[in-house]
């Protein structure tokens, strides 16, 4: 009993971790996160304590260290392999993939992207003993994070194939994801100089993410405005440029 009360704290801790993350409170993420590894390893949970490491090398990838990513995500896989949920293992490996894409490592991004899909493949037609909290790991969620995989690697026709498999992902219950996702199209676009798309997609994140109070969804949908400075004299994107601004003001103000 006292062992699951230490792994369920553990992931509690981790909710407020990734809570903190999206808020763009880093160093409050990084504590929350230090602290679910201590108590998974006091609830001797490996299932936890991988998530946990996971996502903190989700976070250093999103903190522009990808090179110390690869080795979290790497380290919460190897350590965790022969004890931890396919599904568990499964999500760790798409961490991986994210980071080596954000190297421009296109090699390692596809292998660690195959193993996950397999390892995910594996726990969905023979599902075990695995955590409740991991079942969020779909096969659309995957295909939703190679989205913006395939977008660093700069592989802009692998990245609208995937995004064909990631539209079950519905805007009314995910709504963060898919607008971070309308983000990641609209760079798509415009690595293929799609210019029209680009702004139809931008208009979209813009729609989705304006009731959403997240420094992420800022950093992303600034990052997409971002990419269309070469075509800012266009009154089009000026009047983008301009809607998000508001919605970025009100997202600060919330």
């Amino acid at each position: 009993m006292g062992k699951e009360l230490f792994a369920g704290t553990a992931e509690l801790a981790r909710v407020a971790g990734w809570s903190a993350l999206d808020m763009g409170r880093h160093d409050l993420a990084q504590r929350h996160f230090i602290q679910a590894l201590r108590m998974a390893k006091a609830g001797g949970s490996m299932n936890v304590g991988a998530h946990v490491l996971t996502n903190l090398a989700l976070q250093t990838t999103l903190r522009g260290f990808p090179d110390d990513a690869v080795d979290m995500a790497q380290g919460a896989y190897d350590r965790a392999r022969r004890k931890a949920a396919p599904r568990v293992l499964a999500f760790a490996k798409l961490i991986e993939a994210r980071a080596h894409a954000r190297l421009g490592d296109k090699r390692s991004a596809a292998a660690a992207l195959t193993t996950s899909e397999r390892l995910l493949e594996r726990a969905d037609t023979a599902p075990g003993d695995e955590p409740a909290w991991i079942s969020y790991y779909t096969p659309v969620r995957l295909a939703s994070d190679a989205v913006e995989i395939h977008r660093d690697l700069n592989l802009p026709d692998a990245t609208l194939r995937w995004n064909t498999r990631a539209a079950p992902m519905s805007a009314r219950d995910f709504t963060r994801s898919v607008g971070l996702r309308m983000t990641v199209l609209a760079t798509t676009h415009l690595q293929k100089g799609d210019l029209d798309r680009a702004l139809a997609d931008g208009h979209k994140a813009v729609d989705i993410l304006s009731g959403v109070r997240s420094a992420r969804a800022t950093e992303y949908l600034t990052g997409a405005v971002q990419a269309m400075a070469p075509w800012r004299r266009n009154p089009r994107v000026a009047d983008l440029a301009h809607r998000a601004q508001q919605t970025i003001v009100l997202s600060a103000a919330g």
